[in-house]
């Protein structure tokens, strides 16, 4: 009442929300379905974006994560998030992975994943496409794990001054992921570690 009176409005912040360029978007079927336990590297790999403040901005950050030790494999930081974006996560991926062919690659149905580029990389580098059900968060849970371990255990809660700390810090980050942090799923291992006894016992 007394809001009313003085002409005051209440604004509650909205979630943040990818926008879609309008174009036609190209939805794959959910392979994974949840089946997030495989058996040997390079069999498949999950990406998605998430968002980080940088001043008044956002700075985005795609990342590709392999499902075996739920190691890190490619990323890659864009102040749009578009197509590019993960399209520039997806070829470190692919490129530091020695181009294996035929990687499930599972991702949700953002627009950067159903882009026609993003699919012509995919064909490019021999992979093929799976996509959660639309509003399932679940149906990638893996990188909504690693992006909230991202956000709780690193990133300040202000968010950073600048791209190019903000860069620095969460490369920082990536390299503690693979090499230094313990996984309970990989029995308290660290991915790296997880993959080089895979090639022993292979």
């Amino acid at each position: 009442m007394l809001m009313k009176e003085a002409g005051l409005q209440c604004k509650q912040r909205r979630p943040h929300r990818y926008r879609s360029s309008g174009t036609e978007a190209l939805i794959a079927s959910n392979q994974l379905k949840r089946n997030f336990n495989v058996s040997t590297v390079n069999q498949v790999w999950c990406g998605d974006v998430t968002y980080i403040q940088v001043g008044k901005r956002w700075l985005y950050l795609a990342a590709v994560i392999d499902l075996y030790a739920r190691r890190v494999v490619g990323w890659a930081f864009s102040m749009i998030a578009d197509a590019r974006l993960a399209c520039e996560a997806l070829r470190m991926a692919a490129e530091s992975r020695g181009r294996p062919a035929g990687v499930m690659f599972h991702s949700d149905q953002g627009c950067q994943y159903t882009s026609h580029k993003f699919r012509a990389a995919l064909e490019e580098y021999g992979l093929e496409q799976s996509m959660s059900h639309r509003g399932q968060c679940w149906d990638n849970a893996v990188m909504e794990r690693f992006f909230g371990a991202l956000k709780s255990e690193w990133m300040p809660a202000e968010g950073y001054e600048t791209e190019a700390q903000a860069q620095l810090d969460i490369q920082a980050y990536l390299m503690r992921y693979n090499l230094k942090r313990l996984h309970s799923y990989n029995g308290y291992e660290t991915p790296v570690a997880m993959e080089k006894k895979l090639k022993v016992a292979a």
